[in-house]
């Protein structure tokens, strides 16, 4: 699994050091990773062969010539780049890429179990305050709702 957020430098070749726990056959990820534009989030989504495969999946479920399908076949795959490891263990980070998101001499690397993020560290700054607080609503709203159906369940107002 990709677990934990770090902060990486990138060299002058737009190369950064991939945290070992990440390059694993487990992961898909042991010879090198695959990275593409984020569908979600402005930064770069990557991931080994497990997650291509479930995106695989998922795209597959969709009929030929549906947009959705469409969209997604070329958000993950036609805009996707394979990104072998050298001898270190870094990869290099495409230019175009590094342009589009603003990737300079630090990067934020995200872990989220079937895949990882790199960030420019002021996005991720701004962007996980959002989620932190979209997860602490939807928490409470969780517990609420959980609350509620127990009542129903137990016959009370």
């Amino acid at each position: 699994m990709f677990l934990s957020t770090f902060e990486k430098q990138l060299d002058t070749k737009r190369r950064f050091v991939v945290p070992q726990d990440y390059r694993t056959p487990a992961t898909g990820s042991a010879d090198g990773v695959f990275c593409f534009p984020s569908i979600e989030a402005d930064c770069i989504e990557a991931g080994g062969d497990a997650l291509f495969s479930q995106y695989q999946r998922v795209i597959d479920e969709l009929p030929f010539g549906h947009r959705l399908r469409t969209a997604l076949e070329d958000a993950v795959f036609g805009q996707q780049r394979r990104l072998s490891y050298d001898t270190a263990g870094r990869i290099t980070l495409p230019e175009s890429l590094c342009e589009e998101f603003g990737l300079t001499d630090t990067v934020v690397i995200v872990g989220l179990r079937d895949r990882f993020q790199i960030w420019r560290p002021d996005v991720h700054r701004a962007w996980r305050a959002e989620q932190r607080r979209v997860a602490r609503e939807g928490l409470a709203e969780l517990g609420e709702l959980k609350r509620a159906a127990s009542l129903k369940l137990g016959g009370g107002a």
